[in-house]
């Protein structure tokens, strides 16, 4: 039913209600068992063994266990048991991921008030909010927490902040009067007040006519409940590398076996070379290199004031598309600052960001004194005096106690060289009459140290210009004439136009210096000084941050719960709302299906007066043009939007809990800019898997093609399986993890995001692993070939040749992995991590050819200091001859 339409008679009739004795007892239990209890329902739970064994039903993991069972039959307990441990680990990381996710309604349900005041059988008692019914009378004052969705049917200078269900930053003022207004939002439902909202100021009664899951709160945590939770690229993209890598490990297998016995090789030795080259076909240590590179990624991000939540969010956030940012905090400072001040036709600018007290004043340009501006002197000053607004320094940071929009009239006045205590000190408040939504002022009386007594008012300007008999013009009093109001309205209108919160000012010298007047006779025929001009302004830092995410193919969209005027202002400052762009509000939202949004949301960029629902419907829509979302938000309202975006990021500040646990990411320093920093780590991340992917492979490739090749050509195997396994486990192992590690190329933000459907062997990394590998398998054939003709007797020294050759043909190739372009494209020395993870290595191969304990276990014999330099020869052929092909091709092109 529309309450916000009805008087407090309807709505007592309609919910048969009594507004001066509340609900009885016994019809508080009927309406219990009726409505249920008022608390948010949680969805059907996974038990905790289940979803602990949800884990292992991913393909990749599969693959891990098969591969644990090959290694356990080739005798190979070590490489088992470290397979089996990863495979444990990422079920146990997993697991306690989603367990954290479920604590997302636990977070919404604590902002339900435990305790509230209501009216039963016309006594008022406190009593727990989950027995709350619709129809009872609920009694909330300044601190409280609302209980349960009401219909305001008293208000007393009451004022509550929705931000967590609006967005919006500052206090909205509640009256009891009804309002025809269609299908409004609940920002515009001035007469209603919701679940878990906080009072900050005044009084106010209410009739319950909602609770539980059928309050705004409620509908956000079905939403949260029921929106979907998206799969990451990257799991995907691992997903599909490991159906690959299984079948053409099963096909090679099957080739190598049958080949082998076809030449005349034994059964058993055949099918565990067979074996081996399976696993070496599979790099077991991906995913667990994965978890590590995504791992480092969020300690960087930490460093970089960002949390993340789940590790495949940094990758996630790479490949990015659309972020679709809050307004209040994220993209600006969520601190009300004076902008403007305007009296007697003379407009001032004013500096300085925040709550920071220090800035300047100018007209025209240039800096002025307000001491020698005496009508700029008044406005501020008493700007100052009708204020309950208190500013404190904490950890180095200004912060306001009290409203933001007397907080801003507060510092402007403190930038003139105006303290509080100082001007208390020579005006005494003597009297107050406090601010009502119905009269939109305040007032106080005070007296001055001459002992003179009058009246100063702030509100609304419309409403100050009908109470001024007078005008402050030319720094004297005039008559206030239609003429001289039209200026007023124009200043209003050109402030409005900038989306300036205008709060005018006035006052009026009280005859006979009287303290007990009236506040009717208080507040008319005043003078009216001037208005002061206010914003949320934009963080300094967003502007040029979203200029690198255009840059970087990546849309910037503002969703907001703000005024259409205030949102286009401020993305028109910040770049988000280019020529050709669209603005988008609540109510034409809510006239569409996601379909229909479809056809137009990508010539959308600030999306104005949503709600939760419209939030969730955008996600929905870019998804399906083919986007990949990243949401950020602080507010409960936020919660199911963030949850169901590709990528939900919260604000580590301003945040609710709801929001934080229902995101991937968490910014500490609630600042957009903060989310290009992890775009940029999240795509170097990606870039850096590609990397050890194409190490990894080109690698085993390699091994797999030398043992094909040796058997097509009837030649004794080039390897035995356990330096297969060594090589594959071990000495891949190292250099795979180090280009993890890897710093990002110059140009990663000069490229457009990549697309979601692209595969992991895209932009020619398919084509980049084979040629490799190719290479890597014919030199190390060339190897063993060389020196088991020179002596056939002595088979273990030439494979001892060959094992040494394909290990130090991958040592050098993973420097080539470190670019799309070359080897040469950049210095091999700056990541010293491969640079240790390459002499590692080395050391380790040395060490089974030459330590004599480990010679019999490889299967290998000293190679003479002779015949390494065939060695590295024969592996610096592939890197070199590759980069040699790419200086020819790119000198053709500068010559074309």
């Amino acid at each position: 039913m529309k309450y916000h339409e009805m008087d407090k008679t309807e709505i007592s009739r309609a919910l048969g209600t009594d507004c001066n004795k509340g609900l009885t007892e016994k019809e508080v239990k009927t309406r219990l068992q009726k409505h249920g209890a008022n608390m948010l329902e949680e969805g059907e739970k996974q038990s905790a063994l289940l979803l602990f064994f949800s884990q292992f039903k991913d393909f990749m993991v599969l693959v891990l266990l098969a591969a644990t069972l090959v290694s356990g039959l080739l005798g190979e307990v070590v490489d088992a048991v470290a397979i089996i441990a990863i495979v444990i680990v990422n079920g146990f990381l997993g697991f306690f991921q989603e367990r954290k996710a479920e604590k997302s309604l636990d977070a919404l349900k604590e902002l339900s008030a435990p305790q509230v005041n209501v009216l039963r059988d016309g006594k008022w008692l406190k009593t727990a909010s989950k027995s709350v019914v619709p129809g009872d009378i609920l009694k909330f004052t300044a601190g409280d927490r609302i209980g349960a969705d009401v219909r305001m049917i008293e208000s007393v200078s009451l004022e509550i902040e929705e931000s967590a269900l609006t967005g919006e930053s500052v206090p909205v003022a509640k009256d009891i009067h009804p309002l025809k207004l269609g299908d409004p939002g609940i920002g515009d439902l001035e007469n209603m007040a919701f679940m878990g909202t906080m009072v900050t100021r005044g009084s106010g009664t209410g009739i319950v006519v909602a609770t539980g899951m059928k309050t705004a709160m409620g509908r956000i945590a079905d939403l949260l409940q029921n929106a979907e939770t998206m799969e990451t690229p990257l799991q995907h993209r691992l997903e599909q590398l490991g159906k690959i890598l299984i079948t053409a490990a099963l096909l090679l297998t099957m080739l190598v076996v049958a080949i082998g016995v076809l030449q005349g090789h034994d059964l058993y030795t055949m099918f565990l070379a067979g074996v081996s080259l399976a696993v070496a076909a599979i790099p077991e240590g991906l995913p667990a290199i994965v978890t590590v590179a995504l791992s480092l990624g969020v300690q960087r991000m930490i460093r970089k004031k960002a949390i993340v939540r789940k590790l495949p969010a940094v990758e996630t956030l790479g490949c990015a598309s659309v972020i679709c940012s809050d307004k209040t905090g994220t993209l600006t400072q969520n601190k009300m600052t004076v902008t403007h001040a305007w009296s007697g036709g003379r407009t001032w600018t004013v500096d300085g960001a925040g709550y920071v007290p220090e800035g300047s004043f100018r007209f025209e340009g240039k800096t002025v004194e307000v001491e020698a501006e005496k009508a700029l002197q008044q406005l501020l000053t008493f700007g100052m005096l009708c204020n309950h607004a208190e500013i404190a320094e904490k950890d180095g940071e200004y912060v306001i106690d009290g409203d933001p929009t007397e907080g801003a009239l507060l510092v402007a006045a403190m930038k003139a060289g105006w303290r509080q205590g100082d001007l208390r000190k020579q005006f005494e408040i003597i009297n107050e009459f406090p601010f009502d939504s119905k009269r939109k002022r305040m007032s106080v009386i005070v007296k001055d140290q001459a002992g003179r007594t009058f009246v100063v008012t702030k509100g609304a300007p419309d409403v100050l210009i009908g109470l001024s008999k007078t005008i402050l013009w030319n720094n004297r009093p005039e008559l206030m004439t239609k003429e001289l109001s039209g200026k007023v309205q124009n200043a209003i209108d050109g402030l409005a136009g900038n989306a300036l919160r205008t709060i005018a000012v006035a006052y009026k010298l009280i005859p006979g210096n009287r303290v007990n007047c009236s506040e009717e006779e208080a507040e008319t025929n005043l003078t009216f000084i001037g208005l002061q001009g206010m914003i949320d302004p934009p963080r300094p830092e967003v502007k040029s941050a979203v200029k690198e995410c255009r840059d970087a193919g990546i849309k910037t969209v503002m969703i907001t719960g703000d005024h259409v005027i205030t949102a286009k202002a401020i993305a028109n400052q910040l770049g988000i709302l280019k020529e050709g762009s669209q603005v988008m509000d609540g109510h034409a939202l809510s006239t569409m299906e996601v379909g229909e949004l479809e056809e137009v949301v990508d010539d959308v960029s600030v999306f104005a007066r949503v709600s939760p629902e419209h939030k969730l419907k955008i996600v929905k829509a870019l998804q399906n043009r083919g986007h990949v979302v990243a949401m950020t938000g602080d507010g409960v309202n936020d919660a199911p939007a963030i949850k169901a975006a590709d990528i939900g990021i919260a604000m580590g500040i301003a945040g609710t809990d709801v929001s934080k646990e229902a995101s991937s990411l968490i910014l500490l320093d609630d600042n957009f800019a903060t989310i290009k920093a992890a775009i940029k780590e999240g795509r170097n991340i990606y870039e850096n898997i590609r990397k050890f992917i194409r190490y990894l492979l080109a690698s085993n490739v390699g091994e797999i093609l030398v043992m094909l090749f040796a058997m097509i050509l009837a030649l004794p195997l080039p390897l035995v399986p356990i330096q297969i396994l060594w090589v594959n486990l071990v000495t891949d192992g190292l250099p795979a993890m180090a280009l993890g590690l890897d710093q990002p190329e110059d140009n990663v933000m000069k490229k457009g995001p990549r697309h979601p459907k692209e595969g992991v062997f895209s932009r020619g990394l398919g084509w980049k692993v084979v040629s490799r590998g190719f290479l890597i398998g014919v030199i190390t054939l060339i190897a063993f070939i060389i020196i088991y003709k020179r002596d056939p007797n002595d088979l273990a020294y030439a494979q001892t040749v060959a094992f040494a050759t394909l290990v130090l043909a991958q040592l050098i190739h993973v420097f080539d992995c470190r670019s799309e372009k070359s080897v040469f494209s950049r210095n091999p020395f700056e990541n010293k991590y491969l640079v240790w993870s390459v002499i590692s290595s080395l050391v380790l191969v040395l060490g089974v050819i030459y330590i004599p304990a480990l010679q019999p276990i490889f299967h290998t014999v000293p190679i003479i200091p002779g015949d390494w330099l065939l060695i590295v020869g024969l592996s610096a052929i592939p890197t070199f001859l590759l980069a040699g092909t790419f200086f020819a091709r790119k000198t053709n092109k500068s010559m074309v």
